[in-house]
């Protein structure tokens, strides 16, 4: 037997040992997170059936463990929320459920293109939910001793007071590695505090219920001191020499103080509106420019990145039928749409590379091929779908 061999043999003979050890292991934390359960109110006959046939998932494990090798630049993150594709969706969502957005904006005080665009960023209005089972998750981070252990044990006895309560039905509560969940990727926790009913029917479904899901999203922004008198701001330009420094979300001034800096609205028509502001600058003094108000702190809130509140920001000015960003980004290689992301994917599948389902999104597989044919046209090879790569395989 050759040591390669005999090392494949070792290694199965110790899998095979420690898999009955790893799952009896499993069983008994699931026991120890049963006794916990029922100290908070949870019964036993919920707990079973929230954990039965669940098992450690080795995938929840090294998705929160991954690094990211590539960032994502900020023109290529806008490109996909963004795009002509999402806008009509999101028009056509908001006719189909045009009642239950109305309803929620009049309750709560956040416009309907607003909540709209929450939907349409986080689930592309209703699409892509999830697909991993959060009991199943969160037992597998606490019983890993996953560093955040405590977060989401809270997160586990969350979820089971949603089934306690007959909210949601365990089959249906799937959602990322991390467990957001439903139509607008509630963690469980902010589910308890914030998630209402907005069809009547005495439960709060944000999965299976669109008019629950808008409320609780409008209800959310409400609580995070949305004022639908104000928007959340403007596109500007910044004169040159603009101090970089003094931007920031953070560091509001009356808007009368940035008027006295240069700053205009983009079409040079001077600055408007009342209250504080920040100067936002995603790509630098170079790029795309923004006044934020106090309303961009609500959309920041639900996710806690610029760049995720810009999108949702700009999305609802787009839903509203107003136009996108006017200023260049500060790149020689314009981003891709989803729709020449998915033409990107199949000419190199053509190519023969193989890079999966042509969906759009762009993973490692997508990447690597992108590298590969980067080099063999003499480009740097970075990965990155751009339309410099694209036009390249067009012309074949």
């Amino acid at each position: 037997m050759t040591p390669r061999a005999t090392l494949t043999a070792l290694l199965c003979l110790a899998g095979a040992g420690t898999a009955p050890a790893a799952r009896a292991d499993f069983q008994d934390c699931l026991a120890g997170l049963q006794s916990q359960a029922a100290a908070q109110g949870i019964s036993a006959q919920t707990f079973r059936a929230a954990t039965a046939g669940i098992a450690h998932d080795p995938k929840v494990l090294e998705l929160s463990q991954a690094q990211p090798e590539f960032k994502t630049p900020i023109w290529d993150y806008m490109a996909a929320l963004v795009d002509e594709e999402r806008v009509d969706d999101g028009k056509a969502a908001m006719r189909q459920h045009a009642q239950a957005l109305a309803n929620a904006e009049a309750r709560y005080g956040v416009d309907r293109f607003t909540i709209a665009a929450v939907w349409g960023v986080e689930s592309n209005f209703g699409k892509n939910l999830g697909k991993m089972p959060l009991v199943q998750s969160f037992a597998t981070l606490i019983c890993a001793n996953h560093r955040r252990r405590d977060f989401f044990k809270g997160e586990l006895m969350a979820t089971l007071k949603i089934i306690e309560r007959g909210d949601i039905d365990p089959s249906r509560l799937n959602g990322s590695w991390a467990g957001a969940f439903g139509q607008t990727q509630f963690m469980p926790t902010t589910f308890q505090r914030l998630a209402v009913d907005g069809d009547g029917d005495g439960r709060r479904d944000l999965v299976d219920s669109v008019p629950d899901a808008v409320a609780s999203t409008a209800n959310f922004l409400r609580v995070a001191k949305w004022n639908n008198g104000q928007p959340w701001g403007y596109e500007v330009r910044v004169p040159r020499g603009f101090n970089a420094g003094a931007a920031g979300r953070k560091n509001k001034k009356p808007i009368g103080h940035w008027a006295s800096l240069g700053v205009t609205r983009i079409d040079g028509k001077p600055l408007a509106g009342e209250g504080p502001a920040g100067i936002l600058l995603p790509a630098g003094v170079d790029g795309p420019a923004f006044l934020v108000t106090r309303n961009f702190d609500a959309l920041y809130s639900y996710n806690a990145a610029e760049s995720y509140g810009l999108a949702i920001a700009v999305l609802s000015d787009r839903l509203r039928g107003r136009g996108g960003i006017q200023a260049e980004w500060p790149t020689d290689d314009p981003p891709l749409s989803r729709a020449e992301r998915r033409d990107l994917q199949v000419r190199l599948t053509k190519r023969g590379y193989d890079v999966g389902e042509p969906d759009g999104k762009v993973g490692s597989k997508t990447r690597d091929a992108i590298k590969e044919v980067e080099r063999s046209l003499g480009m740097p090879a970075t990965g990155r779908p751009g339309a410099k790569v694209l036009e390249a395989l067009r012309r074949g």
